[in-house]
């Protein structure tokens, strides 16, 4: 019952924090949350693309699998990131992760609040949580990421399968 009433919290919070930003509308799924709007790596990182910069963090779900993140490393501002490749990672009490890019581009700007606090990966996974702002190079790798609804379902069918 406690489980249900903070996912319930969690979804709360999430609307009320997108209703001063962008409009996104959360998706409820099981004990986490996935935002329509957003794209999404089966590497489980989102992407929100804003006119020439597009910024980058990992999803609800992956926070919610890795636990309470103690740690995070994130690259320098002016470097750049590959699509599929490991730009940083996150330490949770439970395990040390690597942070893959889902686009290719160069680095405009890194989440320095995450050096001292890096529990906004839990606590704000899609707002405060972010890490990298990136100005795409190939901007037609996005079409190939994840909607919500995809990004969903294959969260669904990853945890099932395990």
């Amino acid at each position: 019952m406690a489980l249900r009433i903070w996912a319930s919290s969690t979804a709360n919070a999430l609307r009320l924090s997108s209703a001063t930003g962008p409009h996104f509308s959360p998706l409820s799924r099981s004990f986490s949350s996935v935002l329509d709007g957003l794209k999404y790596a089966n590497s489980h990182e989102w992407v929100k693309h804003e006119g020439h910069v597009a910024t980058i963090g990992i999803t609800h779900h992956a926070q919610d699998h890795l636990g309470e993140v103690v740690f995070v490393e994130l690259p320098e501002a002016g470097g750049s990131v590959t699509k599929d490749t490991s730009f940083g990672a996150v330490e949770s009490v439970k395990a040390t992760s690597d942070i893959n890019s889902p686009i290719s581009g160069e680095i405009v700007e890194v989440n320095s609040k995450l050096s001292s606090t890096p529990g906004l990966i839990n606590s704000s996974p899609y707002e405060h949580g972010w890490m990298i702002k990136v100005k795409p190079s190939n901007p037609k790798e996005l079409e190939h990421l994840m909607g919500a609804k995809q990004y969903t379902k294959f969260c669904e069918e990853e945890d099932a399968a395990h």
